[in-house]
């Protein structure tokens, strides 16, 4: 799948003169597994498209112990930088769990684009409305749901991630232990 292909599948379409305007504004490059993108406390200054491969999304205490928050596969969205960053600082660390085809752009650089463009800015706040939406979906399903409904949730809204991440991902992610997610998966 090219670049235009990709920003034409996701969110609202946009017309093909505004996408062949828009696509080379991003940036390609491989990024290997293990690779940090961005550290949780440094400053971000760029928006994220998976074309392929596996990235994960993590927050990290004081003690080091690790949260996953989000799972991105391609094609698709890494949260947008104004969700993911405070004042431009990262919130979170994004990890490359396989190797990926990632494409970026500077965040000021899509901002002045959105300003310009109503198409782009309705495009752009497409992506955002879906993101927000997920991460409010799963804050319900930590708060209002046990652990056996918190995995019958994920494997409705992430029906092949048990097999694309590592199940102490998938527990991070669930609020639960690793162990409390094999007792749940073994009884299921």
């Amino acid at each position: 799948m090219d670049l235009i292909d990709l920003i034409d599948g996701l969110g609202p379409g946009l017309p093909k003169a505004t996408l062949a305007e828009f696509a080379p504004e991003w940036t390609l490059r491989l990024a290997k597994k293990g690779d940090v993108l961005t550290r949780q406390g440094e400053h971000v200054t760029r928006e994220v498209m998976v074309l392929d491969g596996k990235i994960v999304s993590q927050i990290t205490d004081g003690d080091g112990r690790g949260v996953c928050v989000g799972f991105y596969t391609g094609p698709g969205f890494v949260t947008p930088h104004i969700a993911r960053t405070r004042e431009s600082v990262s919130l979170v660390s994004l990890e490359v769990v396989e190797d990926a085809t990632i494409a970026e752009m500077r965040a000021d650089a899509l901002l002045a684009k959105m300003l310009r463009s109503p198409k782009i800015r309705d495009w752009a706040n497409g992506i955002l409305r879906d993101e927000l939406s997920r991460k409010t979906d799963r804050e319900w399903c930590l708060a209002a749901l046990g652990g056996g409904d918190r995995l019958a949730w994920f494997r409705d809204r992430y029906p092949d991630h048990e097999a694309l991440f590592a199940h102490s991902q998938i527990a991070s992610f669930l609020g639960m232990t690793p162990v409390t997610l094999s007792r749940l998966r073994q009884s299921s």
